[in-house]
């Protein structure tokens, strides 16, 4: 079989986001947040959990400690008592506590603007960073790549690795810029709803005839010719 070219490639991408644009174009993030430290401590949180799950326990993370100031001196006992429910507590409540003295520490109280400063926070990888920088200050350095877009990227075969940071580079270099901002809500909001991890639903799909996955997906681009 011969090798898919980029520009296939870079087409179907496209081509899917445009769909997905289409049938998701409202979607929001479902993580419940009010300003950027409250949004970096929910994506902090929903790390291998889902966004119910963290939506049930901020409000009283929250109450208690509303600001950087008032979680850095949070005992990590008190507040993993209040995260309990939700998948690897113990971890999340640590670097809940050392985000929040990193903010007041470094950066006087205020998230970080910049990818590299935010990367440094605790528990803070480019998925999170990506979203924060996206949400809260309108900016767009990359593509956040979460489970959701890491399984439909492979299904789509936009990329092969093996790693959600290596997919990211994949999908910047075939994406054009003005797409990365939509591409995690949108997808997300697909993935739940169609390409579900265990059971996708293909012959529902939108994306069925360009999809790689599900059979023929040349078809639509031969018949663009």
């Amino acid at each position: 079989m011969a090798r898919e070219t980029k520009a296939l490639k870079r087409e179907r991408g496209r081509e899917a986001c445009r769909r997905l644009d289409g049938i998701y174009h409202a979607a929001e993030s479902a993580l419940d947040y009010s300003n950027p430290f409250t949004l970096v401590i929910c994506v902090l949180l929903s790390a291998q959990t889902t966004d119910a799950a963290v939506n049930r326990v901020t409000p009283e993370l929250f109450r208690r400690w509303p600001t950087p100031a008032d979680m850095a001196q949070a005992n990590p006992q008190e507040l993993g008592e209040v995260i309990r429910t939700i998948g690897f507590w113990r971890a999340k409540a640590g670097h809940c506590i050392a985000t929040a003295q990193m903010i007041v520490a470094d950066y006087g109280g205020e998230v970080p603007r910049t990818m590299e400063e935010l990367t440094r926070l605790p528990g803070v990888g480019r998925k999170t960073a990506n979203i924060v920088l996206n949400k809260a200050y309108g900016v767009v350095e990359g593509i956040a790549v979460d489970t959701h877009v890491f399984r439909i990227a492979k299904r789509l075969r936009l990329t092969s690795a093996q790693t959600p940071a290596a997919a990211e580079k994949d999908l910047l270099s075939l994406l054009p810029h003005e797409l990365w901002r939509d591409v995690n809500e949108q997808w997300i909001h697909f993935g739940r709803e169609t390409c579900s991890a265990q059971r996708p639903s293909c012959d529902a799909c939108p994306l069925a005839d360009i999809c790689p996955s599900f059979g023929q997906p040349n078809r639509w681009f031969k018949g663009k010719k």
